[in-house]
This record gives C-alpha cells, sequence and structure tokens, in this order.
C-alpha cells in the first residue's frame, strides 16, 4: 500500500480509536462464546481458567502489528 502516508501523530489517534474498539470487540465475543459454552457452570475449573487466561491476554495478538504501524517513526523528508 504506497497511498497517503499519516503523521505519527494521526497514526496515534486512528490506532488509539482502533484499539478501543478491538477490546470493546474483543470483550464481547470473548462474553459470548463463555455463556454459550457455559464456562461459567463448568465442572472443570482448569478449563475455565484457561479460557479466562486465552480471552484475557488474547488480544494482544491483534494489537501488536497495529501498535507497531502507530509507533513506526515517520520517514525523514527528502534531502533537497
Amino acid at each position: 500500500m504506497s497511498g497517503v502516508r499519516l503523521p505519527i501523530r494521526t497514526r496515534k489517534l486512528v490506532g488509539s480509536l482502533a484499539l478501543l474498539v478491538l477490546i470493546a470487540v474483543w470483550t464481547f465475543v470473548a462474553m459470548a462464546i463463555a455463556v454459550a459454552v457455559a464456562v461459567f457452570r463448568t465442572e472443570n475449573s482448569i478449563l475455565a481458567w484457561v479460557f479466562y487466561v486465552v480471552a484475557g491476554v488474547g488480544w494482544v495478538l491483534p494489537a501488536m502489528p497495529l501498535v507497531s504501524w502507530m509507533l513506526r517513526p515517520d520517514p525523514a523528508p527528502p534531502m533537497t
């Protein structure tokens, strides 16, 4: 994608909003899965523990490329 290059301040704003949306969507999906699979009512507490750890930390993987994009430095201005 060689389109418009955003300055770092704009990337941080867009990325911060995208992170908020990602976390909100991730939370609702994790809650829906927990209710559908009945993790709250499970007899196996180890399985519930594993689910909540994965659900709680899992959002970091899709967030990593976004944060990397946000923090990429601006290209140096061309020398004239």
